[in-house]
C-alpha cells in the first residue's frame, strides 16, 4: 500500500502525523506507550454495515470469526450491531458471552472439539455445532443423549475448491484437515437426521482466507446447493446455509472485491435456486471486519545502516505480530510521527529485538527515518494481537479503541510479573 493510501478512518493531520479517526498516533503512544494496537470503531462498524447493506432485506446472519480479533471490547461493538459469532474453542464462546454476545447466535467450528467443550457449548445454548468428522458427530450425539438434550448440528463439508491463497490458510481442498469430503457427507447426514439427540439445521463450508477473487465462493456455493438437493430428496430439511468467510483485504497492492461483490457472488447461486432462496444465509467474516480497522504502533529504537542492508530496529517484534514471520506477509508500514533528528531516504529492513533472524515486520521499505520515529503497521487489526505471544519474556502490547475523539483502553499492557504469575519454584529437598 503506497504511503499516500491509508485505510478508511485513517488520515494525516495538519503536520502530517497519522490520525485514527480524530486522535493522532502520537497522542496514543504518549498515553499508552509502544508498541500498542489501535483500532477504529468506525471502521469496524462500517465493514459490518457494508455486509448488512449487501444483503438488504434478504434473511442472513453475519457471524464474526472471533479468532481474527477476540478482544471483548471489539466483540461488544459487534454484539451491539446484532452480530452472531463463529467460534473455534469454548474459550472463544466464553469471551463472546463476557462481551454480551448471544451463544444462541454462535456457530462452533473446529476439528478438535473436546468432550468438555461440546458439553459446555450445549449447556450455554449454542446456536449450531459445525461438525468436521464422523468421530466428532458420534461424540456430539453421545454427549447430547447423556445430557438429555438435542444438539443443533451442521456438517462442515469440504467442497474441494481451490481458494488460491496461502497454503496455511487454504481450508477447502481435499488435502486439508478441515471438514468432511462433500461426497462422503450424505450418509452422515442421514445418520444424524435419524438420531434422536441430533437436529440437522444446516450445511457449512469454508474454503480459506484472504481471497481476492469471488469465483471460488461461487464454486463452493454451487457444490453446497448440489448437496442440499440430495438432502431434500431424502426428506432432510435445512434451516440455514453457512457459506463461511474468507474475503480478503488490501495489505499492500491487493485488489480484493467489495462486500457487495462477495455477497452477490453467493446470492447469484443460492437465490437462483427455488430450494434455497428463502433459507437464511450465514457468513463468517473476520479479517474483512477487523483487519483494516487496526494498526500496530511501534517506535524506532535504533537505526543500523549497513553496506548490504540497513536495519530499523523497532520496539515491536514477531511476538507482537506473527504474520510476517509465519506467512511471509507483506504489510504496509508508514511513518506515523516524526521525532527530532536528521533523516535520509533509505531502504530499511524493519526488524524487532527478538533473538531470531525471522523477527521482522517488513523487508525493503523505502522510508525517511530517524531514531525515535513512530511507525504504524497497517491492516493489523486481524491476526495481530490474537496471535501474539510472550516469547523472549516480552509483555504483550496494550490495545486501544478509538471512537471519534475518545480513546478507550480495551486491554492494558501486561505487567512484567504477570508473565510468571502461574509459575512456581520447585519444592526444596
Amino acid at each position: 500500500m503506497p504511503q499516500s493510501e491509508l485505510p478508511p478512518f485513517f488520515s494525516r493531520n495538519d503536520v502530517g502525523d497519522l490520525q485514527i479517526e480524530q486522535v493522532s498516533a502520537g497522542e496514543i503512544v504518549e498515553h499508552f506507550d509502544s508498541p500498542t494496537y489501535v483500532y477504529s470503531r468506525a471502521a469496524i462498524e462500517s465493514a459490518f454495515n457494508a455486509l448488512t447493506a449487501a444483503f438488504g432485506e434478504r434473511a442472513h446472519r453475519i457471524c464474526y470469526a472471533v479468532k481474527a480479533n477476540s478482544n471483548i471490547g471489539i466483540l461488544n461493538v459487534l454484539a451491539r450491531l446484532g452480530a452472531g459469532f463463529d467460534i473455534v474453542s469454548y474459550g472463544e464462546l466464553a469471551r463472546v458471552m463476557a462481551a454480551g454476545g448471544d451463544p444462541g447466535r454462535c456457530v462452533f467450528s473446529g476439528v478438535g472439539k473436546s468432550a468438555d467443550e461440546i458439553r459446555g457449548a450445549l449447556e450455554a445454548g449454542i446456536g449450531c455445532l459445525n461438525v468436521e468428522s464422523e468421530a466428532e458427530l458420534q461424540r456430539i450425539a453421545d454427549i447430547a443423549a447423556a445430557m438429555q438434550q438435542i444438539a443443533p448440528i451442521s456438517l462442515r463439508v469440504n467442497p474441494d475448491v481451490d481458494a488460491r491463497t496461502h497454503p496455511y490458510i487454504s481450508t477447502g481442498l481435499k488435502d486439508n484437515k478441515f471438514g468432511i469430503a462433500i461426497d462422503e457427507a450424505l450418509p452422515l447426514y442421514e445418520w444424524a437426521h435419524a438420531h434422536p439427540a441430533l437436529e440437522v439445521t444446516g450445511i457449512d463450508c469454508h474454503i480459506g482466507s484472504q481471497l481476492t477473487d469471488v469465483s471460488p465462493f461461487r464454486d463452493a456455493a454451487e457444490r453446497v446447493m448440489n448437496l442440499a438437493h440430495r438432502l431434500a430428496e431424502r426428506g432432510i430439511t435445512l434451516q440455514h446455509l453457512d457459506l463461511g468467510g474468507g474475503l480478503g483485504i488490501r495489505y499492500t497492492d491487493e485488489t480484493p472485491p467489495a462486500a457487495a461483490d462477495w455477497i452477490e457472488a453467493i446470492r447469484s447461486v443460492v437465490d437462483a435456486d427455488p430450494l434455497a432462496r428463502e433459507l437464511p444465509i450465514w457468513i463468517e467474516p473476520g479479517r474483512f471486519i477487523a483487519g483494516p480497522a487496526g494498526a500496530l504502533l511501534t517506535r524506532v529504537e535504533y537505526l543500523k545502516p549497513g553496506e548490504h542492508k540497513s536495519f530499523a530496529i523497532v520496539d515491536a517484534a514477531m511476538n507482537d505480530l506473527m504474520r510476517p514471520a509465519l506467512y511471509g506477509s507483506d504489510m504496509a508500514i508508514v511513518l506515523a510521527g516524526q521525532a527530532p533528528g536528521d533523516r535520509d531516504m533509505d531502504t530499511w529492513e524493519i526488524v524487532g529485538p527478538i533473538c531470531e533472524t525471522g523477527d521482522f515486520l517488513g523487508h525493503g521499505r523505502a522510508l525517511e527515518l530517524a531514531q525515535g520515529d513512530l511507525l504504524a503497521v497497517l491492516g493489523a487489526g486481524a491476526y495481530g494481537f490474537s496471535m501474539a505471544s510472550n516469547y523472549n519474556t516480552r509483555p504483550r502490547a496494550a490495545e486501544v479503541l478509538v471512537d471519534g475523539h475518545t480513546v478507550h483502553e480495551i486491554r492494558r499492557r501486561e505487567p512484567l510479573d504477570s508473565l510468571w504469575a502461574l509459575e512456581q519454584l520447585p519444592v526444596a529437598d
